[in-house]
């Protein structure tokens, strides 16, 4: 709990930080709503004034009180996020929750691929106002790749400088737009909500031109799955100032719009369609080039942060068996950190196909915001079922229920009409990473269906005779098993088939390991249950954000015992013992296999053949656990689906010599 207060307590430092990590998505978006908004609309008073109107009263309905005012209040232990919210809301035992929660978790990642490109490119092509024919591609591929290379290092050095460039962004919104606001003061009329009406009727593309609006919220979600690094008060202190100068900035494009009636966004260089950024237009001319450099700067946290925020939920997904086992690194000892290199790599090839494919952020705008969308719309769902946990007014349910199905079902059939424009790539993308996380679940709780179970009391005498045999070789003084059986007093009969009937194993301890992920994000427990002197089985609790490394969990369990007199940890060997040499420890790794020539379901066969592809290319389980090689035995069982035997009419045939 220390930690938890710690991190809500609000401080100049605290804030700053917060504005770093929290607001890198969100905070960007003034780079190239206005401009989606308008690029082929005509500069109309009554569609200036509403599309300001329309992205003020979004950022208030959807950012401020959807997600800073109530979803922040589904915080597991301080940890936000879609994948922590599912574990908060799955105590409800409805096994169906889980399908939004993979909707909205592949959506998010899906955003991660998408992100980095849009923000980058439409800070860069600010440049194109001096110079109309450069190409940008090659500039936003360069700092995309340098960008996922310092990944490997982590990001305490350069996070020292996340809050005061994002602090220096928001005061650069801030004061730019005040500066067109006093020029055209008539733009206040944006707080009215009757000009956001006007906006969907009176628009070229009418209903549809939510989709683009929508851009203004999409790093809501973002927000929310930040909050364990910043805490609850601080994001909502620092959200005070953040929307303020979005609502500045926004108004402050509004009122160069209503100034220059005549301009025209979409224009022609040398043939080439280039739509310009009301964004920079609006600056004065000495300053653009410095607020060029601040824009890349602010888009290049933001794809920092929707990196790092991959991370995480590709880390989560491991713990809550939604995604296959791959390595993961710690760059730093900062909490949360973390790096996975093949994440990494396939973020960045993603990032760089979106460059190549849409060339230009206003192609990339019809991409963005279908995935992230759908992610909302999941999220909604779970935080249904949380605030029916929680035991909410039925009215306040009610109430939420409707608003935001309006509001959010709205959005997604606005974003729809984008998906012929470049909004399938997202759908694409979040698809596929649906699929993974859909054939990893379900192909684990297949072959766990098909897992025999059998009590282990049974088999206490036999294995300690076994123990006890000296005409066997000692096989190893611990002899650990990996188990996934829940009951406590149960084994997979295939452990026991390891011990006594593949080649018998002698050993003076038997180890029976089991891994319990629990809600508590940071959890570290564990619990040991001696059936005899000869068998132990040791349970351990780990959050979801805990990485399983069996190997020195395990020591210090050893250690634990040791001191309170409950196990000697040297050698059992007499000249070992007598130097004081410790016990040698060998893990088990069982394999199972799975033979294709049972009658199975046609749809357990598929989904067994893409979990069996899919598994040949994730971590072994011997690293996923942190094991040294050295100490680990793979052995290969057989997973016997259809026990039917067929009644065989197999005949001895007589020897001539008889």
């Amino acid at each position: 709990m220390e930690g938890k207060n710690s991190i809500n307590k609000v401080t100049a430092g605290s804030l700053l930080i917060t504005l770093g990590i929290i607001y890198g998505d969100i905070g960007t978006s003034p780079l190239y709503v206005m401009k989606a908004i308008f690029g082929d609309a005509p500069i109309q008073k009554n569609l200036v004034i509403g599309a300001v109107s329309c992205v003020l009263w979004t950022l208030t309905i959807q950012t401020s009180l959807k997600y800073v005012w109530l979803t922040l209040q589904a915080d597991n232990n301080g940890e936000g996020g879609i994948f922590s919210l599912y574990t908060l809301v799955r105590k409800l035992k409805k096994r169906w929750l889980i399908i939004p929660a993979i909707i909205g978790g592949s959506a998010m990642l899906a955003d991660g691929i998408i992100t980095p490109p849009i923000s980058i490119s439409s800070a860069i092509e600010g440049i194109k106002i001096y110079y109309p024919d450069l190409q940008t591609i090659p500039i936003v591929i360069g700092i995309i790749i340098s960008l996922f290379l310092f990944q490997s290092y982590g990001t305490k050095t350069i996070g020292k400088f996340f809050g005061p460039i994002m602090l220096l962004w928001f005061l650069m919104l801030a004061a730019v737009g005040i500066s067109k606001i006093i020029e055209m003061p008539e733009i206040i009329k944006a707080f009215n909500p009757y000009y956001a009406y006007l906006l969907l009727t009176q628009h070229p593309e009418g209903f549809f031109v939510l989709g683009f609006v929508f851009l203004c919220t999409t790093g809501a979600e973002a927000l929310y799955s930040d909050l364990g690094h910043c805490g609850i008060n601080n994001v909502r202190v620092s959200w005070i100032f953040v929307k303020t100068t979005l609502a500045l900035n926004y108004l402050g494009q509004g009122s160069f719009l209503l100034l220059h009636d005549d301009i025209q966004l979409k224009t022609f260089e040398n043939g080439v369609e280039f739509i310009q950024n009301p964004f920079y237009l609006m600056m004065p001319q000495w300053f653009i080039p410095i607020g060029i450099v601040i824009a890349t700067m602010a888009a290049i946290i933001a794809a920092q942060a929707l990196i790092t925020g991959s991370f995480t939920m590709i880390n989560e997904a491991m713990r809550l068996n939604l995604w296959p086992r791959v390595l993961v690194k710690y760059p730093s000892i900062i909490k949360g950190q973390l790096y996975i290199p093949s994440t990494n790599w396939l973020l960045c090839i993603g990032c760089i196909l979106i460059v190549l494919h849409f060339k230009e952020s206003s192609n990339m705008e019809a991409a963005y915001g279908l995935a992230i969308v759908m992610c909302m719309l999941a999220t909604s769902i779970l935080l249904t079922y949380f605030m029916i946990l929680k035991r909410f007014p039925k009215p306040a349910i009610i109430g939420f229920v409707l608003i935001y199905s309006i509001i959010e079902i709205s959005f997604f059939i606005a974003n729809i009409e984008k998906f012929h424009h470049g909004g399938y790539v997202s759908i694409l993308v979040a698809g596929l990473l649906a699929s993974v996380m859909t054939v990893w679940l379900v192909g684990k709780q297949i072959r766990k269906s098909y897992t025999e179970f059998v009590k282990l009391k049974d088999y206490i005498d036999v294995i300690e005779d076994l123990s006890n045999d000296d005409s066997i070789p000692q096989y190893s003084n611990n002899l650990i098993y990996l188990t996934n059986a829940q009951n406590r007093n149960e084994i997979e009969s295939k452990v026991i088939y390891s011990i006594l009937y593949k080649r018998p194993k002698r050993a003076n301890i038997y180890w029976m390991l089991h891994v319990n992920v629990i809600d508590e994000p940071y959890g570290m427990e564990y619990q040991v249950k001696k059936f005899s002197d000869k068998i132990i089985r040791v349970d351990f609790y780990l959050g979801f954000r805990i990485a399983p490394k069996i190997s020195p969990l395990f020591k210090k369990v050893l250690e634990d015992l040791s001191a309170c007199g409950e196990f000697n940890k040297l050698s059992t060997y007499h000249s070992l013992r007598k130097n004081q040499i410790m016990a040698d420890h060998k893990y088990i790794i069982i394999e199972k296999v799975i033979s294709y020539d049972n009658d199975l379901p046609w749809y357990e066969k598929f989904v067994l053949d893409c979990y069996a592809f899919i598994r040949k290319r994730s971590l072994s389980e011997e690293k996923a656990f942190g094991l040294d090689n050295s100490s680990v035995k793979i052995e290969y069982y057989p997973l016997i689906i259809d026990k039917s035997v067929p009644d065989l009419v197999l005949k001895r045939r007589k020897d001539k010599t008889d």
